[in-house]
């Protein structure tokens, strides 16, 4: 259950939108406590300062003030203290920061689309929605963000969420809300003419509600699921001329069991292939080379690949994650046909001269 963490009085005095979420309370609390110790703080420097005014004022043009030497266990303490102060808030902030960035493995799946000036929302299931995400309350809700043009910043005041959105790369975010009903969406970062129309909001429902929805015809929903999507994306996009999702080894490190893996890459490095590693291994192939695979996929998918396709390709190999893997299988037989078509070649498994798959698209971003 969502813990108030502060009285209602002091969320009044705060403007504080309501707690609701598990984050709200804890970083309202962590607030409150910075504000307060901030203002206990000034407040006695400030009496401090009338009372020295008064006490040692002078008094004639030949009275001196005192001279006042500070014993170093006071001094010991001013020091040691406050610093001790700011460290236990780097502490407990640096542990929100951590439960924010880390969601559970749990959690729902929704990708989020940021583009002037709205947001869409897509659903493993294959249904989107246009500035309204609907979940359900009391489970855990993982968002994968990409921008289709400029930064935004997606803000749930009342979720005490905020996380920016950038073009060319996925970001992720999470939350829990035990509280069902509709929380307001921002845009928390200037995108433009008109940036403060980009608004949206969260449904948050509970489980009967939560599947009643779910069995509606939802306006944008596809009788596809997002995966399927992504297989066809990876057709049209001629990606199985490099990459097999079966296990077999290609030009292209194999998509089976890849999501979520450790991937080694030249130079020793080692990474994990979740949501942005794969759109970074999308949009800029050359940043991360994986160990014993050549580096020859065209720069120009970047213009050629837009963001739903991308985010429907990275679901795609989501979905293989406990695939059973056939080692000597061909390639299928649609995936052959239609690289065939496209002219692109299959060439045969990694040798000592590799072809490069040429881009075959115009550099130019579909809308």
């Amino acid at each position: 259950m969502t813990v108030s963490g502060l009285p209602s009085i002091v969320r009044d005095v705060l403007d504080l939108p309501p707690e609701a979420s598990t984050f709200a309370y804890k970083i309202d609390t962590l607030h409150f406590a910075i504000i307060a110790t901030t203002m206990v703080g000034s407040t006695s420097i400030f009496l401090v300062a009338v009372y020295f005014t008064l006490r040692y004022r002078r008094r004639s043009n030949v009275q001196l003030t005192e001279h006042i030497v500070t014993g170093l266990p006071l001094e010991l303490l001013f020091i040691f203290g406050t610093l001790g102060l700011f460290l236990v808030w780097w502490a407990i902030g640096y542990h929100q920061y951590v439960d924010l960035e880390v969601p559970p493995k749990d959690a729902l799946l929704v990708y989020v689309q940021a583009k002037q000036w709205m947001w869409k929302f897509t659903y493993p299931d294959g249904r989107s929605t246009n500035d309204v995400l609907v979940v359900p309350a009391g489970k855990n809700v993982r968002l994968v963000m990409g921008s289709r043009d400029v930064i935004h910043s997606f803000f749930v005041p009342a979720f005490r969420v905020k996380q920016d959105v950038v073009p060319g790369r996925y970001v992720t975010t999470w939350f829990h809300s035990d509280s069902p009903g509709t929380y307001p969406i921002l845009c928390a970062e200037l995108c433009g003419v008109d940036h403060s129309v980009m608004r949206g909001s969260v449904v948050v429902l509970g489980g009967e509600d939560y599947d009643a929805w779910l069995g509606q015809n939802v306006v944008g929903t596809g009788s596809t699921p997002l995966a399927g999507i992504g297989r066809e994306a990876a057709v049209k996009h001629a990606c199985v001329a490099c990459h097999t999702w079966n296990g077999q080894r290609h030009i292209g490190p194999t998509w089976s069991h890849l999501y979520d893996s450790k991937v080694s890459l030249e130079g020793g490095k080692t990474v994990i292939a979740d949501e942005e590693y794969l759109t970074r291994s999308m949009m800029e192939p050359g940043a991360d080379i994986v160990a014993t695979f050549p580096n020859v996929m065209p720069a120009s998918y970047r213009y050629t690949l837009s963001q739903p396709d991308v985010a429907a390709i990275v679901e795609f190999i989501r979905s293989l994650e406990n695939a059973p893997e056939t080692q000597d299988a061909p390639l299928p037989a649609v995936e052959v046909r239609e690289v065939a078509d496209a002219g692109l070649p299959l060439g045969p498994p990694p040798g000592p001269h590799l072809p490069v798959p040429p881009a075959g698209r115009p550099d130019q971003e579909q809308q």
